[in-house]
C-alpha cells in the first residue's frame, strides 16, 4: 500500500551520526529500494515499473546517464535510479485543491524535501500578478499568457529558455528550434553548472566535447583512474562496470578528498557472491586536497616524460601538437609545491606512477570534483595531456570518461541546447527550415541570472529542472527571478523554483519517462543519449498521472504555434502528431543521426561517431590532439579557514531530496551537517556535535551565510570540509566561476566556521 505524503516538514535539527560505511549496495540497498518504491507506488505498480527500467523495450531511467550493457539484467537499475522512478511513478497527486489550500507564501516556507514528496502535478496552474494562490488555467490560456509576455518584450533576447538534462532529444531539438526562430540563443542548461568545463577542455584538445570511451572499454582497461567522483551515490551502476574491469585484471586509483564507500567495496546485489562478500575496487586511494588535481597530473606527466620509454613517441609525433611547449612546462613541476597543493605524500605519488607505467590501456573518469573550480578547464586539459603522453586516446580500453549526471544532459547539447552554437549547426538549421537563426551568443546560466537581476531579461521559461535550487548564490538568484515579468516551469513535480516567481508564474505539468505518450498518429517513443554517446529509444509504460498532462514535445509545439503564429516556417502541428517526423529533421541537421528512425528502432540503439575514438582523427584548430601548458593553480586557503566542497547525500539526486539520510557517510535524519577533519576541528576548537554557521569569503567582501550546521568529525582531507547542496549554494558567489567555461566554482569555497546562535 502506497503511503500518503507528509503533512508537516520533518524536524532536522538533531542529525544522528554513526561511523561511515566501507561498502556500498548489498542487502541494505535492496531493502531501501523496496521500501521507497512501495511507499510511493504500492507493490503491484513497483513490480510493473521497475522491471521496465533501462530495458530495450522499456523506458530510460530518469536518473543518471550511465550506459546500459548490451546484455541486460532483469533488474537493470540501481537504488537511486529506483528512487527517481518511484518519485515519478508515485500515486501521490498535487491537484488544484492542494494549491487552493496552500498559498505561495506557505509553500515558500517549506523544504524542498516536503515539496517533492507531495506528488505529481495534475493541471496547468497560474499565479496572477498580485495573487496569493496558484489557480487552475486551461492550456490555451497558459500559452496565451506566455505569448502576451513575449510580445511585450523589446527584443527576443529578453527571454531566457532553460533546459534540464531530463528533456528528450525530440523535445530539446524542438525547444532550441522555437527559441531560434523566435530570435534568441538564450539557451542556458544544466551543463553550464556541471560538465561545461569538460566540454570546453575536450573541444580545445581533442576536437569533441564528449568522452571517448564506450562501456566495453572499461572492461578492457588495465588502469582506471576515478577522480573527483562518487559513483556509489551518483552513478551506482558504474560500480558493476568497475567490478567487471577488476575481474578482468584492471587496477583502480581513486582520487578524492573524501573516502567513498562505493569505491572501497561493492556488494553487487545481483550476484550471491556480491551480496555476501563483495569486491574490493580501489587499489590506491589518493586523498587529495580540494583543487589539487591539476598539480597531481602535472607531476605525473613530468615523471612519465623523465622515464625512458614511457612516452608513446610515435603517437605524439603523428597525432599531437604542442608537445615541446607542454613538456617544458611539465619538466618544471616540483615535488615540494605538488605535495603542498595535493596534500599527498611522495610515496603515494610514486605508487600511482608505478600503476600508470604498468598500464598500456588507461581510462580517466571524472565528475564535478574536477569541473567546479576556477581552474577546472586547465585541470581537465592536464588530464588529456596525461592520456596523450602514452597514446591513450583512440585505443580500445583507453580514453577520457567525463561521467554525466543526468539522463539526457549530453543529448540535449547534441540537439543544439547551447548558448554558443557552432556556425555549422546554425547553417544546417537555416537550410532545413528556411529561417535565419540568430548568430550572436546568448546567456549561459550565470549570465542569465545576471540579466534577470539587472532587468535585461524579463521572461524565464524552464523545460524541467529546479533552477533556483540548482544555481549558485541563492539569495541573488532568488531576487533575480522575482524581478522577471513571467516565470514558467514545465515540470512533473513541485519544487522550490515554483514558489520563487516573477510577477506572474505558470506551472505546466508534463508526462514523465515512465508514462505512455499517445498522440494523433499513435503511441510515441522518444530518444536519449547516454554519457558515452549511445542513442536509444525510451517507451513509457504507465498511464499518465492525469488526463490534463501534455508531453514536452507537445508543449513546445503548441507554444510555438501560439507565439510565432502562422508565419512560422516550421510544421509544428506535424511534429506534435508524430515524433518520427522530428527525427527525420534531426537526421538532416545533425551529423551522426543519418537514418535516425531506422537505427533507433534497433534494440539498444546506436553509437554516435567520435572521430578521436574511432579513427584517431582530431577535429581541432590544428587538426591534431593538442597538448596544453597552462600554469598550475590550486585554491589558496587563509589561516583558520577551510575549503568547502558542496556534494550530494545518498538520499538525493541533484536537487531532488528523497530522504534525510546519507547512509554511507553515517548521517541520519538531517542534512545540515558539515564534515570536518578531526585535526582541523581540534585546531578550530570545534567539538563533534557543535553547531556552526558557514560563512563564505570571497573578494567582493559580501557575507554569505548558511546557519545552523552540525559539525561532524569525518576523515576528509586536511584543510577541507564538505556539506550538502542545495543548502550550501547560498555560499557560492555568482561571479566565482571557472575560467573559460563559466561554471560555478562550487567545489572550492573558502569558509570560516562561526559558532551558531542555535548552539
Amino acid at each position: 500500500m502506497a503511503r500518503k505524503p507528509p503533512k508537516a516538514d520533518p524536524v532536522q535539527d538533531a542529525p544522528q551520526v554513526a561511523e561511515p560505511k566501507h561498502a556500498a549496495a548489498g542487502l541494505p540497498a535492496i531493502g531501501h529500494t523496496l521500501r521507497v518504491a512501495q511507499r510511493q507506488m504500492g507493490l503491484k505498480r513497483t513490480a510493473l515499473t521497475l522491471l521496465s527500467v533501462n530495458q530495450k523495450d522499456g523506458f530510460d531511467c530518469p536518473g543518471c546517464a550511465w550506459p546500459e550493457p548490451d546484455k541486460r539484467h532483469a533488474a537493470e537499475f540501481c537504488e537511486n535510479g529506483a528512487k527517481a522512478v518511484a518519485e515519478e511513478a508515485t500515486l501521490r497527486r498535487v491537484t488544484p485543491e492542494f494549491f487552493a489550500a496552500h498559498p505561495v507564501a506557505d509553500l515558500a516556507g517549506r523544504s524542498g524535501y516536503w515539496l517533492g514528496q507531495q506528488g505529481r502535478l495534475t493541471h496547468p496552474m497560474y499565479l496572477p500578478e498580485g495573487g496569493e494562490h496558484y489557480e487552475p488555467v486551461t492550456w490555451e490560456r497558459a500559452f496565451g499568457i506566455v505569448a502576451e509576455e513575449i510580445a511585450a518584450l523589446s527584443s527576443p533576447d529578453e527571454a531566457v529558455f532553460y533546459t534540464s538534462g531530463r528533456t528528450s532529444n525530440e523535445a530539446a531539438f524542438l525547444y532550441q528550434l522555437f527559441a531560434r526562430e523566435l530570435g534568441t540563443n538564450n539557451l542556458p542548461d544544466c551543463s553550464n553548472m556541471c560538465h561545461e568545463s569538460s566540454g570546453s577542455a575536450l573541444t580545445e584538445t581533442l576536437g569533441i566535447g564528449k568522452g571517448s570511451v564506450l562501456l566495453d572499454d572499461l572492461h578492457k582497461a588495465d588502469l582506471i583512474i576515478v577522480a573527483g567522483q562518487n559513483p556509489g551515490t551518483n552513478h551506482p551502476r558504474m560500480l558493476s562496470a568497475l567490478e567487471k574491469a577488476k575481474a578482468g585484471g584492471a587496477r583502480i586509483i581513486s582520487v578524492n578528498p573524501l573516502p567513498e564507500a562505493g569505491l572501497e567495496r561493492f556488494k553487487n546485489p545481483q550476484t550471491p557472491q556480491g551480496m555476501l562478500k563483495g569486491a574490493a575496487l580501489t587499489d590506491l586511494f589518493l586523498q587529495i586536497r580540494i583543487g589539487g588535481d591539476q598539480a597531481l597530473f602535472r607531476l605525473l606527466n613530468k615523471l612519465i616524460i623523465e622515464t625512458e620509454g614511457a612516452v608513446d613517441e610515435e603517437f605524439v609525433r603523428e597525432h599531437t601538437h604542442g608537445y615541446e611547449e607542454f613538456a617544458e612546462a611539465a619538466r618544471a613541476a616540483g615535488w615540494d609545491e605538488t605535495l603542498a597543493a595535493t596534500g599527498l605524500t611522495r610515496e603515494e605519488i610514486q605508487r600511482a606512477l608505478g600503476l600508470v607505467l604498468a598500464s598500456r590501456r588507461t581510462i580517466v573518469c571524472w565528475a564535478m570534483g574536477l569541473t567546479q573550480h576556477k581552474h577546472s578547464v586547465p585541470t581537465i586539459r592536464e588530464v588529456v595531456n596525461f592520456l596523450l603522453l602514452r597514446g591513450n586516446i583512440g585505443r580500445p580500453g583507453a580514453g577520457v570518461c567525463p561521467v554525466r549526471g543526468h539522463s539526457n544532459v549530453q543529448g540535449d547539447r547534441t540537439m543544439g541546447i547551447f548558448e554558443r552554437p557552432a556556425p555549422a549547426f546554425l547553417d544546417a538549421l537555416e537550410r532545413e527550415f528556411g529561417f535565419a537563426p540568430p548568430r550572436e551568443h546568448g546567456y549561459d546560466v550565470v549570465r542569465a541570472i545576471r540579466a534577470l537581476r539587472d532587468g535585461e531579461a524579463k521572461v524565464f521559461f524552464a523545460m524541467g529542472g529546479n533552477f533556483v535550487s540548482a544555481s549558485p548564490d541563492t539569495e541573488v538568484t532568488e531576487a533575480a527571478m522575482r524581478r522577471a515579468r513571467l516565470t514558467v516551469h514545465v515540470s512533473t513535480k513541485l519544487n522550490r523554483s515554483h514558489v520563487v516567481t516573477g510577477a506572474r508564474a505558470l506551472i505546466l505539468p508534463t508526462l514523465g519517462r515512465t508514462e505512455r505518450d499517445l498522440q494523433r498518429s499513435g503511441e510515441q517513443v522518444v530518444t536519449v543519449e547516454d554519457s558515452m554517446g549511445m542513442v536509444h529509444a525510451s517507451r513509457g509504460r504507465l498511464e499518465p498521472a492525469s488526463p490534463h498532462l501534455l508531453s514536452e514535445p507537445a508543449i513546445v509545439c503548441r507554444l510555438a504555434r501560439r507565439v510565432l503564429g502562422e508565419d512560422s516556417k516550421v510544421p509544428w502541428e506535424e511534429f506534435e502528431s508524430d515524433y518520427a517526423t522530428i527525427r527525420d529533421r534531426i537526421a538532416r541537421v545533425i551529423p551522426g543521426f543519418e537514418d535516425f528512425n531506422a537505427r533507433v528502432a534497433v534494440p539498444g540503439g546506436f553509437a554516435l561517431p567520435h572521430a578521436p575514438r574511432d579513427e584517431r582523427r582530431f577535429p581541432t584548430a590544428t587538426g591534431k590532439a593538442n597538448f596544453t601548458a597552462a600554469p598550475v593553480e590550486c585554491p589558496e586557503l587563509p589561516e583558520g579557514r577551510l575549503l568547502l566542497q558542496t556534494l550530494r547525500s545518498h538520499d538525493q539526486y541533484n536537487t531532488t531530496i528523497y530522504g534525510l539520510d546519507d547512509r554511507y557517510r553515517g548521517i541520519r535524519n538531517g542534512r545540515r551537517v558539515v564534515l570536518v577533519n578531526p585535526e582541523d576541528a581540534a585546531a578550530l576548537r570545534l567539538a563533534d556535535g557543535a553547531y556552526v554557521d558557514l560563512v563564505s569569503e570571497w573578494k567582493d567582501g559580501v557575507e554569505r551565510r548558511a546557519p545552523g550546521f552540525r559539525v561532524v568529525h569525518y576523515p576528509t582531507a586536511r584543510g577541507c570540509a564538505a556539506a550538502y547542496y542545495p543548502e550550501t549554494n547560498v555560499l557560492v558567489p555568482l561571479d566565482a566561476t571557472a575560467d573559460t567555461s563559466n561554471t560555478p566554482a562550487s567545489k572550492s569555497v573558502v569558509v570560516r566556521l562561526e559558532q551558531s546562535a542555535t548552539d
